[in-house]
């Protein structure tokens, strides 16, 4: 069935017909790079099951408007690309749909996109699908997925394990106009997703981070001023929305981090070991970049313990005061005093000291129980328009990232 929507996807605007380049063992196409060599826009690359060396140099491949190419696994979760600097590598390509494939054990980063360090040349129209990115065999500043310069991207339904300690789940320097969601993050190291150097226009939609790295998402971060897409960007990052997820563990879960006007809504934050959110400028050149400010906390479910130290930290050369702040629902498990948080905004709308009520979080299940509550308590958004399962929410929403059940 894959075969064929890719097939019908491309193949609707061409004049000639789509062809199938099947790769791999005992195939035309022994290697990927020969079969990307020879893909013209339209084709689809389909790799039989097995395992495969990395180091793979994708350079000059390109789909085109209405005719992508497809790189398809057989079986998804069965074809491997296994080792290698990097599993895949490439500048400025463009129009790839990417399904089903396997990256591990690479020594740099899993997979490494880019724009060749030519902003005007970027990597555009990528899609990855179910695909899984694990096992790195590194322990520095190592990323499971690699994306610098990349604009109109999706990665969707993907997993993404047991990362670098210094490294990211994905992370992404200028990169704009993305998407990722229904996603899975485990077991990472410095974070998730870090989207910094100018990235902009990127949504995070229910996805589901579980001890995903000592901040599981860093909304902006530290750039050196050569890296910056575009050139002349005062932001590290700006226009970034996270929304109807659920996260587990991790230092902290949501860090604000030198980015402006960007929102956090929606969300389950559950055992956070240190903070709930930080709001820092780690970028210091205060002439070229705005201080982090503007940005919004709305109808988030924030579940804490006694490993919580403050519940939002705050970092100097940031303007916290303009913040949003607005009916999120604060409960503290192991201290039935607690006032809740200090935070450096008014809060309308905030609920403390109220047990969420979650159906069974021990066992990952974080919806509410019609007697929560969250349920109906949030205040009306714009987005997002589906929960963490794709649930409609209603017009007055339940807080956290499940609307309540009829």
């Amino acid at each position: 069935m894959r075969l064929i929507f890719c097939l019908v996807m491309t193949v609707a605007m061409q004049e000639s017909p789509a062809a199938v380049l099947h790769t791999g063992h005992g195939q035309r196409y022994a290697q990927l790079a020969d079969a990307a060599a020879a893909a013209v826009p339209g084709d689809t690359i389909f790799i039989h099951n097995g395992v495969y060396p990395g180091d793979v140099d994708l350079n000059g491949l390109k789909g085109a408007p209405g005719r992508w190419v497809c790189i398809l696994a057989e079986s998804p979760g069965k074809v491997t690309f296994r080792g290698g600097t990097s599993a895949w590598r490439a500048s400025s390509i463009a129009w790839l749909h990417i399904e089903g494939i396997v990256f591990s054990h690479q020594t740099g980063n899993g997979i490494n996109f880019d724009d060749g360090a030519r902003p005007d040349s970027p990597a555009h129209h990528l899609h990855f699908r179910q695909c899984v990115f694990r096992d790195i065999v590194a322990q520095g500043n190592n990323d499971l997925l690699k994306l610098s310069g990349v604009r109109d991207f999706t990665i969707e339904g993907c997993v993404f394990e047991n990362g670098a300690r210094g490294g990211s789940g994905v992370d992404m320097v200028g990169c704009r106009d993305g998407r990722i969601a229904q996603c899975r993050f485990a077991d990472l190291g410095a974070n998730a997703l870090q989207m910094k150097g100018g990235s902009s226009n990127i949504i995070v939609e229910a996805c589901h981070f579980r001890n995903a790295g000592s901040r599981a998402i860093n909304l902006g971060g530290s750039t050196g001023a050569a890296f910056f897409r575009p050139a002349g960007a005062g932001f590290e990052a700006t226009r970034l929305s996270v929304r109807a997820c659920v996260f587990e563990g991790s230092d902290v879960p949501v860090a604000f981090v030198g980015c402006t006007d960007s929102e956090v809504v929606q969300n389950t934050i559950y055992l956070p070991r240190r903070w709930a959110i930080r709001i820092l400028q780690e970028n210091k050149d205060t002439v070229r970049f705005a201080k982090c400010a503007r940005n919004v906390f709305r109808n988030n479910i924030i579940y804490v313990d006694d490993q919580l130290r403050t519940a939002c930290s705050t970092g100097a050369g940031t303007s916290p005061e303009t913040f949003v702040f607005s009916h999120n629902l604060w409960f503290h498990a192991t201290d039935r005093q607690w006032q809740g948080p200090q935070l450096p905004a008014p809060e309308p709308g905030g609920m403390y000291g109220k047990d969420p009520q979650f159906a069974h979080p021990l066992s990952g299940d974080f919806s509410i129980l019609p007697t929560s509550p969250a349920a109906g308590a949030g205040s009306a958004n714009s987005s997002p328009l589906s929960d963490h399962r794709g649930n409609a929410f209603r017009a007055a929403p339940s807080v956290g990232a499940f609307e309540v059940k009829p």
